[in-house]
C-alpha cells in the first residue's frame, strides 16, 4: 500500500473541513496505509493508530496566518519524503504548494470579508487577505488535481481563479449516521434539559461564529427582533459557536430578545445539540458548503440555508422553499420562520427522504470516491 500525506491545519472532529480531513485520515488508515499528516492538531484516535505519523507544526501566537508558512515549509518537505516512495499528496487550499492533489473547503477569492474596528485592524486584515489569496492562488495553479466540496466551489476556483475545467471534479462531503440521525421526542427533551433550554416553544439554531460576519447571525438576530415583536412567537434561538469579543452581549437596540436567545458557546456535542432543536437557520453570506446544514438534515432537523450555498445543491425541487434568495433580507427570514411556525411537523416530514438519502451516503462513501479520484490523477 503506498503511502499518502495530509497537508492540513487540523484533523478533528469539531469543524467543517477539520471534520472532513480526520475522516479522510480515517478511511486511509482503514485501508492500511501509512499515512503521514503534517499539521497543527490531530484527533486521540488518529494519533493512536499504529499507521498514521503526525509532523506537528506549532502555529505562533494561536494565528493561522503566521501557521500557515510552517505548513507549507513541512508539508513541501514531508511531500517529497512521500512522493519518492511513490505516495500521493493532499493539501487543503493554500496551506502547501505542493505539485499533488488539493482539497478545496473555502475559496477565498470567492468572498470579500466585511472589515471593521480601528485603522490599525482593518490594515492588518486587508493584509492578511492579499496574503491568504496569494497563497491560494498559487497553491491551485501548481496542483494537478483539484477535488471541490460542491459545484458552487468548484465554479468559484474555476472563474476566479482560472485553473482549467478539467483539474476540478466535485465530491460532496459523507454523513457519520451513528452521531447525526432522526431523535425520539423524549431524547429531545432529554437534551433540551442538560442544554437548560427553557421549556415550552420549539428551539431554532443557528451554528457558527457570531464574531464571523460570513456567518449571517447579525441578519438572524434582526429577523428574531421581528419576530418576538409579536407576543404569538414562543419560539426560543439557541446560538451554539464561538462567541465574539463582547460575549454574548446582544445590542441594545435589541435588548427585549435577550431573554428569547440563549449562547451555548462552542460545542463539543453538536448531535446532543440538534436533538434539542426543531429548525436550524443558516444565513451565512458565502458558505463553499456547509457541513452544520448537512448535519442537522441527517438529524431529521430541517434547515433554511442561503441558496448559494454549497449544500443548498442536495436540496431536491420540492424543498426549495427552504433556500434563502437574500441571506441578509431579516424581513423574509422571519416571514419563513412564521409559516415554519405554523407547519412544524410538516416542514419534519417535508425533509424525512433527504434526511435519508444524506445518511446514506456515509464518509467511507465520500472518501473512497476521492481516493479513487487521486488515484487516477497519476
Amino acid at each position: 500500500m503506498k503511502p499518502y500525506l495530509m497537508v492540513s491545519g487540523d484533523f478533528v472532529r469539531t469543524g467543517g473541513m477539520d471534520v472532513a480531513n480526520y475522516w479522510l485520515a480515517r478511511h486511509l488508515a482503514d485501508r492500511g496505509h501509512e499515512v503521514h499528516l503534517v499539521a497543527h492538531r490531530i484527533a486521540d484516535d488518529l494519533s493512536r493508530r499504529a499507521n498514521i505519523r503526525f509532523h506537528r507544526v506549532i502555529k505562533p501566537l494561536g494565528s493561522s496566518l503566521l501557521g500557515e508558512p510552517l505548513l507549507d515549509r513541512a508539508g513541501r518537505h514531508w511531500a517529497d519524503f512521500v512522493a519518492r516512495r511513490g505516495g500521493k499528496v493532499l493539501a487543503n487550499g493554500g496551506n502547501c504548494g505542493s505539485k499533488g492533489t488539493n482539497w478545496v473547503h473555502y475559496v477565498h477569492a470567492a468572498y470579500q470579508p466585511i472589515i471593521k474596528g480601528s485603522p490599525a485592524r482593518r490594515l492588518k486584515s486587508i493584509v492578511e487577505r492579499g496574503l491568504y489569496l496569494a497563497h491560494e492562488r498559487r497553491a491551485l495553479l501548481k496542483s494537478k488535481l483539484i477535488i471541490a466540496n460542491s459545484a458552487r466551489t468548484r465554479s468559484d476556483v474555476v472563474t476566479r481563479l482560472a485553473v482549467r475545467p478539467d483539474h476540478v471534479r466535485t465530491v460532496y462531503y459523507g454523513a457519520d449516521p451513528e452521531a447525526f440521525h432522526p431523535y425520539s421526542r423524549d431524547a429531545q427533551e432529554r437534551s433540551r434539559a442538560k442544554l437548560e433550554v427553557p421549556e415550552g416553544g420549539p428551539v431554532v439554531l443557528f451554528v457558527g461564529s457570531i464574531a464571523d460576519d460570513r456567518k449571517g447571525f447579525s441578519t438572524l438576530l434582526e429577523a428574531w427582533r421581528r419576530l418576538c415583536a409579536d407576543p404569538g412567537w414562543d419560539a426560543q434561538l439557541a446560538v451554539a459557536g464561538t462567541l465574539s469579543k463582547m460575549g454574548s452581549k446582544i445590542p441594545d437596540s435589541h435588548a427585549a430578545i435577550r431573554p428569547r436567545v440563549h449562547f451555548l458557546g462552542f460545542r463539543y456535542d453538536i448531535p446532543q445539540v440538534l436533538a434539542a432543536c426543531d429548525l436550524l437557520v443558516s444565513p451565512a453570506r458565502y458558505e463553499a458548503y456547509g457541513l452544520a446544514v448537512h448535519e442537522a438534515l441527517c438529524s431529521g432537523v430541517p434547515a433554511f440555508v442561503s441558496a448559494k450555498a454549497g449544500v443548498a445543491e442536495q436540496y431536491p425541487a420540492t424543498l426549495q422553499h427552504l433556500l434563502l434568495p437574500n441571506p441578509e433580507d431579516a424581513a423574509d427570514i422571519s416571514d419563513r420562520l412564521r409559516q415554519w411556525r405554523k407547519c412544524i411537523d410538516e416542514y419534519r416530514a417535508a425533509t424525512s427522504e433527504l434526511s435519508r438519502q444524506l445518511r446514506s451516503r456515509t464518509w467511507d462513501h465520500a472518501c473512497a470516491e476521492m481516493v479513487e479520484l487521486i488515484e487516477a490523477a497519476g
